[in-house]
C-alpha cells in the first residue's frame, strides 16, 4: 500500500465545516432586508453534507480584508475543522480574499490552486488563469479559498476537497493534539 493510502486509511471520515461567502453585493442586499441567494454557499453546504461532513457555521460578509480576517480568526477559534471561503479570488480590485487569508496561513498548499486551475482550464479554457484559488493550514485546520462561481465551487469541492480533506486534516494535526 502506498503512503498516501496509508495516511487516508487513518484519516478522519468527517469534519466540521465553516462556510464564508464573500460578496459585497449580496451583503448589501441582506443589509437592506432583501432576499439573498447564495448558490455557491448552498452548493458547498449541500456537497459537504452529502459527503458526511457537518456544517457548524455559515456567514455572508462583504469583500473586506479586515472583516474577512476577523471572520477567519473567529472560525479558527470555533469547533470547525475546515473553513471554506467562496468569492473574492479573482483579479478585480474588490477581490481581496487572497490578500486577507494568505498572510494568516501557517502552511500553504500551492498544489490545490495549481490543480484547480488545471481542471478549470479543461472546462473553461484560458480564463482559468485569472482564478487565485488557494488553500492552506492554520492551527491544524484546513482553509480553502474558492471562486464565487457555483461551477468553480463544485469542481473544487467534489474533485479536490472531499477526496483529500481527511488526509489534509490528519497531516495538519500531527503533533498538535
Amino acid at each position: 500500500m502506498d503512503v498516501p493510502s496509508l495516511h487516508k486509511e487513518h484519516a478522519p471520515r468527517s469534519a466540521s465545516i465553516f462556510i464564508v461567502t464573500c460578496s459585497t453585493s449580496k451583503s448589501e442586499q441582506k443589509r437592506k432586508g432583501l432576499a439573498v441567494e447564495d448558490p455557491s454557499g448552498d452548493q458547498i453546504e449541500r456537497l459537504m453534507r452529502e459527503a458526511g461532513h457537518t456544517v457548524s457555521g455559515r456567514v455572508l460578509i462583504p469583500d473586506s480584508v479586515v472583516l474577512l480576517r476577523r471572520t477567519l480568526k473567529r472560525a479558527l477559534r470555533s469547533s470547525a475543522d475546515t473553513i471554506v471561503i467562496t468569492g473574492g479570488t479573482g483579479v478585480t480590485p474588490s477581490d481581496v480574499t487572497i490578500e486577507a487569508v494568505v498572510p494568516l496561513l501557517e502552511k500553504q498548499m500551492p498544489g490545490f490552486g495549481e490543480i484547480f486551475r488545471k481542471i478549470s482550464y479543461e472546462n473553461i479554457g484560458s480564463a482559468a488563469m485569472m482564478s487565485r484559488a488557494t488553500a492552506g493550514v492554520v492551527k491544524g485546520k484546513a482553509v480553502f479559498c474558492l471562486p464565487g462561481s457555483p461551477d468553480g465551487v463544485t469542481t473544487a469541492v467534489t474533485r479536490l476537497i472531499i477526496p483529500e480533506l481527511g488526509h489534509v486534516l490528519s497531516m495538519a494535526r500531527q503533533g498538535r493534539r
